[in-house]
C-alpha cells in the first residue's frame, strides 16, 4: 500500500458532525468525509460528481498533533420575511492533524498527490471559511498503510507548541482511524462520515467503522528539565 501524509493546519478549522439548523458543532478531528471532499476539490471533482464516492475505498487515518481551542461564532439569519435567528458554529483555533490516505492503487495516490499540489478548485479544512495556512506539506509512503505511516513521522506541531511543552520528553498523540487498520483496538466506534452524496439538494452521509489508538511521538525540544527543582526548603 502506498500513503500520503498530510498537515492540515489554520487559523482556523471545522469538521461538521451531527448539527441543527441553530447549532452546528465540530469533529474533535478531521472527518474522513472532509478530507474526502478536499480531495475531489482538488482533482477537479464536482460536487454531483458520481466518482467522489469510489474515494471512499481509500484506508483513512488521522493524527491530533496539536489540540486547538474552541470559538464560537454566530451568524443572524433571516430564515422567514421578517424572521431572523441566531446560528453558532464552532471553530478549532491553531488546531494541528495530520490525515494520511492510502491505496494500493499507487496510480490513483500519485495523481492525488499531484492534484494536492495543483487543486483545480480552491481547498479548505472543513468550512469555506477555513482555507489552509499556506502549501500542504505531503509526505509519500511506499508499503505502509495510513497508521504505519503516522507512527513513522515527527511531531507536526508548531514550534511555539512543542517548545511549551519542553519538559515533556514525547508527546502523547491519539490516531483515529479505519478499524480494519487498527484490528487490535479495544473497542471501536461508528461515525457519520462515509460519503453518499455531497449534493447541496441532497447532502448526505453513511457510517463508517472507527477505532483509536495512541502513540508517543518525541519532543525535539525536550530539555531534561523534567526533574523536580531545588526547593530552598530542604536546605533548611
Amino acid at each position: 500500500m502506498k500513503t500520503l501524509t498530510i498537515k492540515l493546519t489554520a487559523p482556523l478549522q471545522s469538521y461538521g458532525n451531527e448539527a441543527s439548523f441553530e447549532r452546528r458543532t465540530s469533529w474533535q478531528a478531521p472527518s474522513k468525509s472532509a478530507v474526502i471532499g478536499m480531495i475531489a476539490a482538488a482533482l477537479g471533482m464536482r460536487r454531483n460528481d458520481k466518482r467522489i464516492c469510489e474515494l471512499n475505498n481509500l484506508a483513512f487515518a488521522v493524527r491530533i498533533d496539536q489540540r486547538g481551542k474552541i470559538m464560537t461564532d454566530f451568524h443572524t439569519v433571516e430564515w422567514k420575511k421578517e424572521k431572523r435567528k441566531l446560528t453558532y458554529r464552532d471553530y478549532y483555533q491553531d488546531a494541528v492533524y495530520v490525515a494520511a490516505v492510502g491505496s494500493e492503487d499507487k496510480h490513483l495516490i500519485d495523481r492525488i498527490q499531484y492534484a494536492l499540489r495543483h487543486p483545480r478548485f480552491q481547498i479548505y479544512l472543513g468550512r469555506r471559511a477555513c482555507p489552509p495556512a499556506g502549501v500542504l506539506q505531503i509526505k509519500c509512503y511506499e508499503n505502509m498503510n495510513p497508521v504505519e505511516a503516522l507512527k513513522r513521522l515527527p511531531w507536526q506541531a508548531e514550534t511555539w507548541h512543542q517548545k511549551k511543552h519542553s519538559k515533556d520528553k514525547e508527546y502523547t498523540a491519539n490516531i483515529i482511524a479505519d478499524a480494519n487498520l487498527l484490528p487490535d483496538a479495544n473497542f471501536t466506534q461508528t461515525q457519520k462520515d462515509r460519503v453518499v452524496s455531497f449534493s447541496p439538494k441532497n447532502r448526505h452521509f453513511g457510517f463508517r467503522l472507527t477505532a483509536k489508538k495512541r502513540i508517543h511521538l518525541r519532543n525535539p525540544y525536550y530539555t531534561g528539565s523534567d526533574k523536580k527543582e531545588p526547593d530552598i526548603m530542604d536546605h533548611l
